[in-house]
């Protein structure tokens, strides 16, 4: 079958491994999360063939609209690599004064940012952890802005924002470089403390956990 033959192209593909460096993609993530990612420990949870597909088609429509910024902008640089430090990972799209990052998201996502919006949330605590991310990348390239850039895999629809990388955000970043760094030279396993999707109030960040059962078993023992 098609399905069969695709979910096993998925599978097959080489699983990634951690450079022991610390991703900006995890800041703003649970810290025991991030703590396991960099020493390479064991998913007990790794993604199901449906969650890969998902990734798949995220990464295709993100790659539809970079080449097509590209076709317009071709001084612009895409999967920049950044390495500072302790730190490294790899911008989405680097123009002469912004770095951007695209995500690929569902329609009802959309829906679900405009009421919050409306509501009055500050789009800073709406997309923390994406924010921290590509702000990292923007404050060790020197870049004065930063852009985030949703979109729709159902529609191809966009909601984008933009801010400065300024001293707000130098220091947040700096803040949880500090703790993942004091957690991983220590070798003290950090707490079970979900961040992401609400935190402690809804734990989703713990559902979405490649690390979900290996943690359960942790605080059980302990």
């Amino acid at each position: 079958m098609i399905q069969e033959i695709l979910d096993a192209e998925l599978s097959s593909k080489e699983k990634h491994q951690s450079s022991g460096l610390i991703s900006p993609s995890a800041l703003g993530q649970c810290y025991r999360r991030v703590w396991w990612a960099r020493k390479n420990e064991t998913p007990s949870n790794p993604p199901d063939n449906r969650t890969l597909r998902v990734f798949a088609m995220g990464h295709m429509v993100e790659k539809f609209v970079v080449d097509n910024l590209l076709k317009r902008y071709p001084d612009w640089q895409t999967q920049v690599e950044v390495t500072h430090d302790d730190v490294h990972g790899y911008a989405d799209i680097v123009s002469p004064d912004e770095v951007m990052d695209v995500k690929s998201q569902h329609s009802r996502k959309f829906w679900w940012n405009t009421k919050e919006m409306q509501a009055g949330k500050d789009i800073r605590d709406m997309f923390m952890n994406n924010w921290l991310q590509v702000m990292t990348y923007a404050w060790y390239l020197n870049k004065p802005k930063a852009r985030l850039i949703f979109v729709s895999k159902d529609d191809l629809c966009i909601q984008e924002y933009s801010l400065d990388c300024d001293d707000y955000w130098k220091g947040l970043i700096d803040e949880e470089l500090t703790k993942i760094r004091y957690y991983c030279g220590n070798k003290t396993i950090p707490p079970a403390t979900p961040r992401l999707y609400g935190g402690e109030e809804t734990k989703k960040e713990c559902e979405y956990c490649q690390y979900k059962d290996l943690c359960k078993e942790k605080e059980n023992a302990s």
